[in-house]
């Protein structure tokens, strides 16, 4: 049987705008299936290949398990779903949007935390003064324990953020924040800092290729042919 090549793209905002500009400057126009906000459809003259349309969230766990073959999602939510995503996916090209870092963040008024270090020696004072862990409010779970693990941090307690996470400190809901800003304004005007060495990750967009996925000869050929047309 036939593999149809799954070519996940965002299905809403800035970044399915700016998908479809790169696939449109590469002469590919993409037509959905039946209505406009239907969740399928196709790019003129590229034969066994589907678009899905899907949140940037989803593109990367469909890449993880191999339901799309390939993918424009952000490498923060990429590294984010996997640990260690080169097992799993091949980050093919960056696309130069998107742009955003994972960052650690404190309040301005902790003026002698400056680093990672200063954090970590906080962390300890503030469980000795007030009997609990420090709290890191994020959405970025899998990215703050494995940095706060590399800088040895470890008294501490992640907070899952369902909002608006640089508003946690100032509500009195979490001590640190870890956080994407691209560029630092909206963590400034809740009186929040960045840590000197608190660039979790640099990210952007990227196209990203599923090492799960179903691969057959005509699934590989409808990739070469979709990179040929993106020059790649």
């Amino acid at each position: 049987m036939t593999e149809t090549l799954v070519f996940a793209i965002p299905s809403k905002g800035r970044l399915m705008d700016r998908t479809l500009a790169v696939l449109e400057q590469a002469e590919l126009y993409l037509q959905r299936f039946g209505s406009s906000r239907g969740y399928r459809g196709e790019i003129k003259g590229l034969e066994n290949l589907e678009v899905a349309f899907m949140s940037a969230g989803e593109i990367a766990s469909a890449l993880r398990s191999g339901r799309a073959h390939l993918g424009v999602t952000g490498e923060d939510l990429m590294r984010e779903e996997v640990s260690a995503p080169e097992a799993c996916v091949e980050f093919v090209t960056k696309l130069g949007f998107g742009h955003a870092d994972v960052v650690v963040a404190v309040p301005k008024c902790w003026l002698d935390v400056r680093r990672m270090r200063d954090l970590g020696e906080a962390a300890i004072q503030f469980r000795r003064l007030h009997g609990r862990r420090i709290r890191v409010a994020t959405k970025y779970m899998n990215l703050t324990r494995g940095y706060f693990t590399r800088h040895a941090i470890s008294d501490y307690r992640l907070v899952e953020s369902l909002g608006a996470t640089e508003g946690t400190p100032a509500a009195g809901t979490a001590e640190a924040i870890v956080d994407i800003t691209s560029t630092g304004a909206t963590l400034t005007a809740n009186g929040l800092k960045i840590l000197a060495d608190g660039v979790i990750l640099k990210s952007q967009a990227n196209l990203i290729a599923s090492r799960t996925a179903r691969w057959d000869p005509e699934t590989r050929a409808a990739q070469n042919q979709l990179f040929a047309r993106l020059q790649l």
